[in-house]
C-alpha cells in the first residue's frame, strides 16, 4: 500500500486465511492503521481527522434531517420549523448540521494553509494536492445548495446572486443559467434541483476523500522539515516513522475532542452566531434585502468578487481589449474562480526545490501576509460593496494573485533557503530526543 518498507498484514487463523484470498479487507485496514507515519508530525496534522468527522457527521445529520424537510417552495420554510419545533431534537440536529459546515470548512481551511506552508503540493503528492482542491469545490457547491434549502430571504437572494453570476459568461451564460434554475429564475424547479445534489454531493465528497487518501497512502505523509522517509531499509524507515496506531490515532483524538469541546459549545449556547437573522423571514421575491452576504466560509472569494468594478484600470483594458466581451461582472467571475483555480495549479507555480516553509526565511513573511491576507478579505465580503471596503478588497485581490503568479515563482530563484535536516530522526531528536529518553 505505501513504498515505505513495513511489516504487512499476516492472516493468523483459517478464518482470517480464507476472507483474505477473498476479500482482503482485514490486510486494508490493517495497513491502514499501521502505516509507518513520520514521527515529527505537529499539531497542524490532527485536521485531517476533524475533517473526516465532519464529513460523517454531516451525512448522518442530514439523513436524518431530509426525513422530514418538504423540497417544495410552499412547504419548506415551514418543514424547517417543523424541524425546530416539533422533530425530537430536530432543534440540536438541524444546528449541529449548520454549525457542523463551519467548522467543516473552518479545519479545510487550515489544512489547505498548512499544505501550502509546508509544501505538501510538491512532488510527489501533487495528485494528492489536486484532488484535496477537487473536494474542497465540491464541498463549496454542496455547502451553497445547502444554505438555499431553509428557504429564507438570504437563502432566496444568495441564490439570485449567485447563479446571476453564471448570465455574465459572453453568449452562453443565460442558457447555462436557466439550465442550473430549471427556469428563468430561482423557483421551485431550482429548490429541488439543489436539494438533490446537496443530498448527492456528499457521498461523491466521501469517494474523494477515499482516493485521497489512497493518494497520500502511496506517496507517504509529508512532515515539517519536507524531509523524506527513507526507504533504503525496514531499519531505516522505522527510525524516521512510528505505526499510525496508536501514536497518531490517540493524538488524533484527543485533539478531536477538544475541538469538539468549542463546537459542541457553540452549537448549545450559540447556535445561530454564524448566521444571518434574514435567514428566519420566508424567501419573498419582492423584497431584496438590504445586505446580500453569503455564509463567512465564502466570503473571501465574495470580496474578489465584488473587487474588479468597472473603474477598474485592468477592467477597463480587458474589456477594451475584448471589444466589450468582458465587462465587469464577467472578469469579477473570472477573478473569482482564478482566485481558486491558482491553488490548482500552486504545485507547478513554486519553483523552489526546498518543500517546506520552515527553512525558507523569505517565503516565510510573504506566506503569514497572504493569511491575514484571506482573513482581510473574508472582512471585506461581509462589508458593503463601498469605500473603503472596495479598495481594500481591490488591495487584498491583487496581493491574492501576486502571491501564487509572482511572488512564489520569483523566490524560488533569488531566495537562499537555511539547510534541512538530513532526516526525520535528526529533526525529531533535536526537538523531542531528551523528552523521547526520558519517557523510556
Amino acid at each position: 500500500m505505501s513504498g515505505i518498507p513495513h511489516d504487512h498484514y499476516e492472516p493468523k487463523t483459517g478464518g482470517q486465511r480464507w476472507l483474505h484470498s477473498r476479500l482482503p479487507i482485514l490486510g486494508l485496514a490493517y495497513d491502514t492503521l499501521m502505516i509507518p507515519t513520520p514521527k515529527n508530525l505537529n499539531w497542524m496534522w490532527i485536521w485531517g481527522i476533524v475533517l473526516a468527522f465532519c464529513l460523517g457527521l454531516q451525512i448522518i445529520t442530514g439523513i436524518v434531517l431530509v426525513m422530514h424537510y418538504t423540497p417544495h417552495v410552499d412547504l419548506a420554510f415551514a418543514s424547517v420549523e417543523h424541524i425546530m419545533r416539533n422533530v425530537n431534537g430536530g432543534h440540536m440536529l438541524r444546528y449541529i448540521h449548520s454549525n457542523g459546515a463551519s467548522l467543516f470548512f473552518f479545519a479545510v481551511y487550515l489544512h489547505i494553509f498548512r499544505g501550502l506552508y509546508y509544501g505538501s503540493y510538491k512532488a510527489p503528492r501533487e495528485v494528492t494536492w489536486i484532488i484535496g482542491m477537487v473536494i474542497y469545490l465540491a464541498m463549496m457547491g454542496t455547502a451553497f445548495m445547502g444554505y438555499v434549502l431553509p428557504w429564507g430571504q438570504m437563502s432566496f437572494w444568495g441564490a439570485t446572486v449567485i447563479t446571476g453570476l453564471f448570465g455574465a459568461i459572453p453568449f452562453i451564460g443565460e442558457s447555462i443559467q436557466t439550465w442550473l434554475l430549471g427556469g428563468p429564475a430561482v423557483d421551485n424547479a431550482t429548490l429541488n434541483r439543489f436539494f438533490s445534489l446537496h443530498y448527492l454531493l456528499p457521498f461523491v465528497i466521501a469517494a474523494l476523500v477515499a482516493v485521497h487518501i489512497w493518494a497520500f497512502h502511496t506517496t507517504g505523509n509529508n512532515n515539517p522539515t519536507g524531509v523524506e522517509v527513507r526507504r533504503t531499509s525496514k531499519a531505516d524507515a522505522a527510525k524516521d516513522t512510528l505505526p499510525f496506531w496508536p501514536y497518531f490515532v490517540i493524538k488524533d483524538l484527543f485533539a478531536l475532542a477538544l475541538v469538539l469541546l468549542v463546537f459542541f459549545a457553540i452549537v448549545g449556547f450559540m447556535p445561530n452566531y454564524l448566521g444571518h437573522p434574514d435567514n428566519y423571514i420566508e424567501a419573498n421575491p419582492l423584497a431584496t434585502p438590504a445586505h446580500i452576504v453569503p455564509e463567512w466560509y465564502f466570503l473571501p472569494f465574495y470580496a474578489i468578487l465584488r473587487a474588479f468594478t468597472s473603474d477598474v484600470w485592468v477592467v477597463m483594458f480587458a474589456s477594451w481589449i475584448t471589444g466589450g466581451i468582458i465587462d465587469a461582472k464577467f472578469f469579477g467571475v473570472l477573478a473569482m474562480f482564478g482566485a481558486i483555480a491558482v491553488m490548482f495549479v500552486v504545485p507547478w507555480l513554486d519553483t523552489s526545490s526546498v518543500r517546506s516553509g520552515r527553512y525558507r526565511p523569505m517565503f516565510k513573511a510573504w506566506f503569514w501576509l497572504l493569511a491575514v491576507d484571506f482573513v482581510v478579505l473574508m472582512w471585506c465580503g461581509a462589508m458593503p460593496a463601498e469605500p473603503p471596503y472596495s479598495t481594500i478588497s481591490l488591495i487584498g485581490s491583487t496581493y491574492w494573485f501576486a502571491y501564487f503568479l509572482v511572488i512564489l515563482p520569483i523566490l524560488g530563484v533569488i531566495e537562499k533557503p537555511l539547510p534541512a535536516p538530513a532526516t526525520i530522526e535528526e529533526d525529531f531528536n533535536a526537538h523531542y530526543g531528551s523528552k523521547a529518553h526520558a519517557a523510556e
